[in-house]
């Protein structure tokens, strides 16, 4: 049985680190600029009816520009 003491504390922050936020952020902001320049690259070959053929140019450099910014942050964070 779990409890509350600051054995496990201690024990959970050695699993995950000390810097597991950092990690989080640098995984997502990753994720939206990789995934939404992925999807400017090579759009859907097929599109159902109602679909984008591509997606749109503005929201998409927009999207990369916030996961960058997450991603330098998070690297700043984790070195700095």
């Amino acid at each position: 049985m779990l409890t509350a003491s600051g054995d496990n504390i201690k024990n959970l922050s050695e699993f995950l680190g000390e810097d597991i936020l950092a990690q989080l952020m640098l995984a997502i902001g990753g994720a939206l600029a990789g995934g939404t320049a992925m999807a400017l690259i090579r759009p859907r070959a097929e599109t159902k009816d109602g679909d984008l053929v591509k997606p749109p140019l503005g929201r998409s450099l927009l999207q990369i520009t916030i996961g960058l910014v997450v991603v330098v942050w998070a690297l700043a964070s984790l070195f700095g």
